[in-house]
C-alpha cells in the first residue's frame, strides 16, 4: 500500500530499522512532515498508519498500542479549493501532445473529455462505443458515481479526436471500451487508474510546473472547466449539469477558485431557482 510505503520510508529516515522501535515522538514527527498535502491526503494516510499499527499490536510485533498517538484529521466536505489551471498553461498542454502516434491520439482524446466536457476520470475510463451517438452528435453515459444518465454534445473538436484515434491509433480489438492500453494484450484501464500518468507526461513535456499542494491530474481539468463557466457566470444548474452533478450544492465548491463569483454566488443560486 503506498500510504504504508511512504510511512516506512519515512522512518528510514530516521534510522528506525524494526516497528518495535517506533516512539509517539515519530508518529508526531510524521504527521508534521506530511504539511504540504491535503488535509484530505493527509486524512487518509494517517488513517492507513493508524490501521497498520493496530495489526502490528496484534500480531506482536508491538508491544504497546501506538495507533492512539496519531490524530483524528477531520475534513470538511468542501474545505478544499479546486485546482485550476491558467488558460495559457491548458494550451501548451494540449499544444504539445504528439498527434501522429498511437499515445498522442489516445491521450488527446482522453485530455478533451476532460477539459471540454468536463467527464470524470471514472467515466472516461469505461466510456464504451456505444456511448458515442455520432447521429444526434451527443455522448450518453451512466455515470460510474452516481449511476445517473448523462448526456453532453459531442463537439467538433472532441468528435475528431475521438474519430482519429479510433480510426487510427486504438489497436484492433473487440473491447468495447473506447481506451485500451497501448500494449498487448490492449485492455481497456483498470477499474483504479486514475489516469495521472496521461496529464503527467505532456505536461512534462510542455515544462508546466505546480507547486503544491495544487493538484495537476485529470481530475484538475474538469475543475478547470466548472471555474471557467462559472467566470463566464454561466447558470450553477447548467454547470452542475454539465458535470453530472445530483444537486446544486455539489457545483458550489467551485465558487471558491473565484472571489468575484463567490462574492454573488446567494444572488447566483437565487435566479437559477427560476430557471425552468
Amino acid at each position: 500500500m503506498r500510504e504504508i510505503a511512504i510511512f516506512t520510508d519515512f522512518l528510514g529516515s530516521r534510522n528506525i530499522t524494526s516497528f518495535d522501535q517506533i516512539q509517539p515522538a515519530d508518529l508526531c514527527a510524521f504527521v508534521t512532515s506530511q504539511h504540504r498535502l491535503t488535509a484530505k491526503s493527509v486524512s487518509r494516510i494517517v488513517s492507513d498508519v493508524r490501521s497498520f499499527l493496530q495489526f502490528l499490536l496484534l500480531r506482536g510485533i508491538l508491544q504497546r498500542d501506538l495507533s492512539h498517538v496519531l490524530p483524528v484529521v477531520h475534513v470538511p466536505r468542501d474545505a478544499a479549493v479546486p485546482s485550476v489551471w491558467e488558460p495559457e498553461l491548458l494550451v501548451r498542454l494540449l499544444e504539445v501532445v504528439d498527434r501522429t502516434s498511437p499515445k498522442g491520439k489516445r491521450d488527446y482524446a482522453i485530455l478533451l473529455l476532460a477539459c471540454r466536457l468536463g467527464l470524470r476520470v471514472s467515466d472516461i475510463r469505461t466510456l464504451s462505443i456505444d456511448d458515442l451517438k455520432w447521429d444526434t452528435a451527443t455522448i450518453e453515459v451512466k455515470q460510474s458515481k452516481t449511476l445517473a444518465p448523462l448526456c453532453l454534445p459531442l463537439t467538433e473538436e472532441v468528435g475528431e479526436a475521438l474519430i482519429d484515434y479510433l480510426r487510427s491509433g486504438r489497436p484492433q480489438s473487440d473491447r468495447r471500451e473506447v481506451f485500451l492500453t497501448l500494449n498487448a494484450p490492449f485492455l481497456p484501464f483498470c477499474e483504479t487508474a486514475n489516469l495521472y500518468h496521461v496529464v503527467e507526461y505532456w505536461k512534462a513535456l510542455a515544462g508546466i510546473h505546480f507547486r503544491a499542494p495544487q493538484r495537476h491530474g485529470l481530475h484538475s481539468l474538469r475543475h478547470t472547466l466548472a471555474t471557467r463557466l462559472l467566470h463566464e457566470q454561466t447558470p450553477f444548474q447548467v454547470i452542475g449539469d454539465i458535470l453530472g452533478h445530483a444537486t446544486t450544492t455539489s457545483t458550489l465548491i467551485y465558487a471558491k477558485a473565484d472571489v468575484e463569483t463567490l462574492r454573488t454566488a446567494a444572488l447566483n443560486t437565487e435566479e437559477v431557482r427560476h430557471v425552468e
